[in-house]
């Protein structure tokens, strides 16, 4: 993935749901203090509220930001609806971009990561997430702008150690990627993993769904990132996912959580749980 530098062009989409204009603009504020120049969406309401626009809409926005003079795409904002567009992008014809976007926005990633585009797995500045929290402006800012490649947090569940390419993101979407076209992560993968609002027991059908569907079949380690709103989850991710016997890092602080990581997918890794870091390599 290459670096942004001051007076790049970058444009924001919204492969999801509607975002608040307030926030739209207080993230496209803080985007050109670091100096890009930025192109906000264009999508116009659609007749189902908790999307942007329309499908069709969605996506011919979002193929046109990356067929454009940009260095990078950032998602405004989650919520639901990449999964509905999804299939009406050509993803294979897609030049490379950095790509910024989490929470639903999980579809996406995994399609661009197949196609071999590395991606960032981060806050979006339509969101609270990033717009209200300068620390993890800074955090993807580093990625971004100063190309770091390691991250000390969490603390370990499963000592070990694991390479391979990392992958995942929101489990629910993984979950409901289940039987497309590209829902399983490469042999040897490591996986990212985190939610919100979804219960312990609602976790629970969610994991052993992943697990049942062969998801984890090939997975070399897991790093847990924030259970936001989901109440003590610890007893079902330990129960699901210690049987596999690979290593585990906990609380690592990505996803919905304040001062978040932005991490990579789709780019090659190292996982020391004992050491408590997770290193882009190559």
């Amino acid at each position: 993935m290459s670096l942004l530098r001051p007076g790049d062009r970058v444009a924001l989409v919204s492969p999801a749901g509607p975002a608040d204009p307030e926030l739209v603009a207080a993230g496209v504020a803080v985007l050109r203090s670091w100096g890009l120049e930025v192109t906000t969406p264009v999508v116009q309401p659609w007749s189902l509220a908790y999307l942007a626009g329309s499908d069709a809409a969605r996506a011919a926005e979002f193929v046109s930001a990356w067929s454009s003079e940009v260095e990078a795409v950032f998602c405004v904002r989650g919520g639901y609806g990449c999964l509905r567009m999804t299939d009406l992008v050509p993803w294979k014809d897609l030049p490379p971009r950095v790509f910024v976007g989490s929470s639903d926005v999980t579809v996406l990633h995994a399609e661009l990561n197949a196609a071999g585009i590395a991606t960032v797995f981060g806050p979006m500045p339509g969101t609270h997430a990033f717009a209200g929290d300068p620390l993890a402006q800074a955090r993807l800012r580093d990625v971004l702008f100063e190309d770091a490649r390691s991250w000390t947090s969490g603390t370990p569940v499963v000592p070990g150690t694991a390479r391979g390419v990392l992958v995942g993101g929101n489990c629910a979407l993984l979950a409901a990627m289940v039987g497309g076209p590209r829902w399983a992560p490469p042999e040897g993968a490591i996986a990212l993993l985190e939610d919100i609002g979804e219960e312990p027991y609602r976790l629970d059908r969610i994991l052993t769904q992943l697990l049942r569907a062969g998801w984890f079949d090939g997975v070399s380690g897991i790093v847990l990132g924030s259970w936001a709103d989901c109440g003590d989850v610890s007893p079902v991710l330990l129960d699901r996912l210690l049987p596999l016997g690979v290593p585990v890092l906990g609380d690592f602080g990505f996803g919905h959580c304040a001062g978040q990581w932005s991490l990579p997918l789709g780019a090659p890794a190292v996982l020391d749980v004992s050491a408590r870091t997770l290193s882009v390599i190559g």
